[in-house]
């Protein structure tokens, strides 16, 4: 069988209160051997960092997601370099901007992305970045900052979005909204883009797939991504599950942290 990363998912979320441990199994056998677990707010922090040390297969990600906003505080913000100096990590997130809720405090949202961005390049670190119809302004913000990598995650912004963020060395996660049929304009990028800038993600418990649409999604199930994805690029499933791999494991240093922790 051949080996996946998901790149993006919640394994800390309190929907897996229940089952975590034979979620994680599920996904171990279907192939998923790495899984990058961004953090959301202050408070999961501390039970990402414990995943990790559990889970040789866990890779931390630490950050202030803009949708919970109303959780932050500044002194969570000054408290991240100093957390990641203690808590190896493979990249700063889950960080971004949302401007799809309007009563969203948009300068909040701008102070804490931007200072994020310095975080991460500050850290060498690659960025996890969440971008829900603000995708130019987070374009806008990363070109602020030269010399940083990263990933869009679920991305859905257009193809000359797109084509700027590879420009710029990004890569964009792809998930369950791809799988739907109606996401012509998904289908039409995946189809087209360069296969070394693409990464799987799950987002689980989040965004499931057209073939468990309503249910919580499971990391397990981005090998039906996976699927798709060959069919719309007319390839082999084991050269992408390959690429996008490798993909991660450039980006985010996955066997070097795993050197560094054994």
């Amino acid at each position: 069988m051949t080996t996946l990363v998901d790149s993006h998912l919640h394994l800390d979320d309190e929907r897996f209160g229940e089952d975590r441990e034979q979620v994680m199994s599920r996904a171990r056998e279907h192939g998923v051997r790495s899984m990058v677990v961004p953090a959301v707010h202050r408070r999961s922090w501390d039970a990402i960092a414990a995943l990790a040390d559990r889970h040789p297969d866990v890779f931390p990600a630490y950050g202030l997601h803009p949708m919970f906003q109303q959780e932050h505080r500044v002194d969570h913000l000054d408290a991240l370099p100093g957390w990641l100096d203690t808590h190896p990590a493979v990249a700063v997130g889950e960080i971004g901007l949302d401007f799809f809720v309007e009563q969203a405090d948009r300068e909040a949202q701008h102070q804490y992305f931007t200072r994020q961005l310095a975080i991460a390049r500050e850290r060498n670190l690659p960025v996890i970045i969440h971008a829900r119809r603000a995708v130019d302004a987070v374009i806008l913000g990363v070109r602020r900052q030269p010399g940083l990598r990263g990933v869009v995650h679920s991305f859905s912004g257009s193809e000359e979005q797109a084509r700027q963020l590879f420009d710029l060395g990004f890569f964009l996660g792809l998930g369950g909204p791809l799988t739907y049929p109606g996401a012509h304009r998904l289908h039409r990028l995946v189809a087209a883009m360069p296969i070394d800038q693409l990464l799987l993600e799950s987002d689980a418990p989040d965004q499931p797939g057209v073939e468990h649409r309503g249910q919580r999604n499971e990391p397990a199930w981005v090998r039906t991504t996976l699927s798709h994805i060959a069919r719309l690029r007319n390839e082999d499933e084991a050269a992408v599950a390959a690429a996008t791999s490798a993909n991660a494991e450039r980006l985010f240093g996955l066997q070097d942290f795993r050197n560094r922790h054994d």
